[in-house]
């Protein structure tokens, strides 16, 4: 196989797509400088980078990335977390899940509903749906057409930054 680049193009043209822009239908919260996020619910490094980047001043875009290889609830919290954003509650649904990853089966997740008064039936039926399930799967090839290999992976000004974020990541972010 060689490794020339096509008739008419260049070794650039081998790389990844340009990362999606933050768009209508992206979870974003906050001002501030903008950090495009694709994480998956299970990880323990996405929630050790959820704690970091809490408290900072971001436009933060969050996009879902589930590693169902390594986590195999992370497709289904995925969609958890889009039933509950079509009730308007995604910000307080994600903050839930990442903040207690012990408790993520079907039982926890009704308790998490009940608390944020989300009708329980209609959440069911959305987490199962085709439209909720192609959302999710919309999230996940972008991220892979991006070169997202692994989670948690934020994009900076289209640069990716894969892991957790360091203290030289979060002090540029602070002074952005």
């Amino acid at each position: 196989m060689s490794s020339n680049p096509p008739e008419g193009g260049s070794p650039a043209d081998l790389g990844s797509s340009p990362l999606p822009p933050p768009g209508p239908d992206d979870h974003v919260r906050g001002s501030g400088p903008v950090v495009i996020e694709y994480a998956d619910f299970e990880c323990p490094y996405c929630a050790k980078a959820h704690v970091r980047l809490a408290d900072l001043e971001l436009s933060r875009v969050f996009r879902h990335f589930p590693v169902a290889s390594k986590h195999p609830r992370a497709r289904a919290l995925a969609h958890a977390a889009e039933a509950a954003a079509l009730q308007g509650a995604f910000w307080e649904f994600h903050d839930s899940l990442f903040e207690d990853q012990g408790r993520l089966d079907d039982p926890h997740l009704w308790e998490r509903c009940r608390h944020l008064g989300l009708d329980l039936e209609r959440f069911e039926r959305d987490r199962r749906s085709d439209a909720v399930a192609d959302r999710v799967m919309r999230d996940f090839r972008s991220g892979i057409r991006a070169g997202v290999a692994t989670t948690p992976t934020l994009f900076v000004e289209g640069q990716a930054f894969p892991g957790v974020p360091d203290e030289t990541l979060l002090s540029a972010l602070r002074v952005a």
